[in-house]
């Protein structure tokens, strides 16, 4: 059994990580079966590395390497590139027939980029069943709000006819791949009206598929399929290669 302990990857002495840069490369890092910290095992097949600093810097290099973080409460950040990773391609993409009824006779306006604070803290405050707490901390937030000044952080904001907000999602751009992070509705269906503007965005742009990371009911309905970590990296590698620009 392949077993990743804390003290390779995080310092219980100083309770940071040590230097360490760049991320591993998933396509031939050798993953651990297990984490240990503080005497608990994790399964850590998915995890490539711990306790790496929410920095917009490890936040770029992730993303273009296909890892992206997710806060779990009790462990230093564990960084992700899942064994089985979620994608939508966008040539599979199933509207129910309700959801085209509802895009034809929708009157709310879509924009982008206008309101990434908002949206990311909406997306924060959002109660998910499945999930206890949030995994957007305040941490999260502020290192966000900056991959968005830097123009790689992107939202779409569903606003209804009295000007309020009432929708969103946003993600990041990884060279040319769309990843999306968490969406939020203040009115039903807002999020997927936003999801499917988003989209019709991204084809715009020459964009075929987006990444989701982890498949949900929702996005299952809609097309999404889950593909082994090793298709998904070359399928990243090979879109970036194009150099499509998904947002200006």
């Amino acid at each position: 059994m392949s077993t990743l302990t804390h003290t390779k990857s995080y310092s219980a002495e100083t309770g940071t990580k040590p230097l360490q840069t760049p991320f591993p490369d998933p396509r031939n890092h050798k993953f651990a079966d297990w984490l240990e910290f503080d005497g608990y095992y994790y399964p850590a097949k998915d995890i490539i590395t711990l306790g790496d600093a929410l920095s917009v810097s490890n936040l770029k290099e992730a993303y273009l390497k296909g890892v992206f973080p997710w806060h779990i409460d009790g462990l230093p950040l564990p960084w992700f590139c899942p064994e089985m990773r979620a994608i939508l391609q966008f040539s599979s993409l199933h509207i129910p027939a309700s959801l085209k009824k509802l895009r034809k006779n929708n009157k709310m306006t879509f924009t982008l980029d206008r309101d990434f604070h908002t949206v990311i803290r909406q997306c924060a405050d959002s109660e998910r069943p499945t999930q206890d707490g949030t995994w957007i901390t305040e941490e999260f937030v502020t290192a966000y709000l900056e991959l968005h000044r830097e123009g790689l952080a992107h939202s779409v904001e569903v606003w209804d006819e009295g000007g309020n907000l009432v929708g969103g999602l946003y993600g990041v751009d990884a060279g040319g791949v769309f990843c999306g992070e968490s969406m939020f509705f203040l009115r039903p269906n807002a999020s997927k009206l936003a999801l499917m503007f988003l989209i019709d965005h991204l084809v715009s742009r020459g964009s075929q598929w987006m990444d989701i990371q982890v498949m949900t009911p929702h996005m299952e309905k809609l097309g999404a399929i889950e593909i082994h970590r090793d298709e998904f990296l070359s399928k990243l590698s090979d879109t970036q290669r194009q150099s499509l620009i998904l947002f200006d």
